[in-house]
């Protein structure tokens, strides 16, 4: 073979070489999100780029596969090529033979690695990292092709590797992780705002992080600092505290001082004479939920809306009551104060 046509097959090698790069990180950077939609509307290399990121194992099997390939025969094809082609301006500066050859040889080992460090491998994994969706529908649907025809061997390859990660008790997956953690998100969207790709100027998904984490009795109010009324109060007496106070809703204590209910101002307004004198009905008095004091704030939201209860009583390990969650309050730890439209502003 002529050195220049191991100059030729050096330039072939590196553009496979850095096909294979290029595919191995897109195949995992891509974001499964962004190519669906493709998928879902026929886009045939979105549907082949999907079908790659669902079997990212034999992918990655297949572009080891190439990449050991290419750079093995860089190496031996054009590395004497460059090495030959060196030799002879070498030899015009009179050193002897032997030296001449080690000298060629050092020169072409190190740009023939150089050329296969930077162009085979840097500049593709650097482009796959910077757009992973453009890359995978570039690069997977020919990686898919080429892994079916040597599917037989990168099959055995790949349960081979699979085989010895379970005798040492790692289960190996198929598909590259597409989804993220509570953390994961929230650090990537502390990212996107200091980079000024993200802006929350009110703060509520900065607060959707933190209610994630909130505990009930973080939220909940003791019972001393709620406005109460006791069992036996008559609807004039609720009016009377609505005057006074403002609120919608008052939790309604038994003789014991104990929350056993709420009535909301509408349960009694429009009440004649005659009733307004009399204690609230049993039946106008609202069910409270109930909810342990270290039940995440997410749950509890969860609870009052499958209950329809506005105001939930939260206990300890003992069942003892420790205070009164309120919807509004569960509100406020998403998106800020939220303000009883009845409620005056003292």
């Amino acid at each position: 073979m002529s050195d220049w046509l191991g100059i030729m097959w050096l330039v072939i090698l590196l553009v496979a070489n850095a096909f294979f790069v290029g595919a191995e990180f897109a195949v995992i950077s891509a974001r499964r999100s962004q190519i669906e939609p493709l998928a879902d509307r026929g886009n045939r290399a979105a549907k082949l780029a999907l079908w790659a990121m669902e079997h990212v194992s034999l992918m990655l099997a297949m572009c080891q596969l190439g990449i050991t390939i290419c750079s093995l025969l860089i190496l031996n094809v054009s590395e004497p090529a460059i090495h030959h082609l060196l030799e002879g301006p070498l030899s015009w500066t009179g050193l002897a033979p032997e030296v001449v050859s080690v000298v060629a040889f050092v020169i072409s080992l190190l740009l023939v690695s150089y050329l296969h460090v930077v162009l085979g491998e840097m500049v593709p994994k650097n482009a796959a990292f910077s757009v992973p969706d453009r890359a995978v529908l570039l690069l997977a649907p020919p990686l898919v092709l080429i892994s079916r025809v040597f599917k037989p061997v990168i099959w055995l390859m790949n349960a081979v590797a699979n085989g010895i990660l379970r005798l040492v008790r790692v289960e190996p997956v198929d598909e590259a992780a597409s989804a993220f953690t509570i953390d994961e998100v929230e650090t990537i969207v502390e990212t996107s705002k200091r980079e000024g790709l993200l802006f929350d100027p009110t703060g509520a998904i900065s607060r959707t992080f933190e209610f994630t984490e909130r505990r009930v009795r973080e939220v909940a109010l003791p019972l001393s600092e709620i406005v109460t009324m006791p069992v036996g109060a008559t609807p004039a007496d609720i009016e009377q505290a609505v005057r006074e106070r403002g609120f919608s809703r008052y939790v309604v204590t038994d003789a014991e001082g104990q929350p056993s209910g709420y009535v909301h101002i509408k349960d009694v307004l429009g009440a004649d004479d005659d009733e307004a004198a009399q204690p609230v009905p049993a039946k106008r008095i609202r069910q409270l939920a109930s909810i342990y004091q270290e039940a995440e704030v997410e749950d509890a939201l969860a609870l009052m809306r499958s209950t329809g209860a506005h105001i939930a009583r939260s206990f300890d390990a003992n069942g003892d009551t420790t205070g009164l969650l309120f919807l509004e309050d569960i509100i406020e730890e998403l998106v800020g104060e939220v303000r009883d439209a009845t409620r005056r502003l003292f």
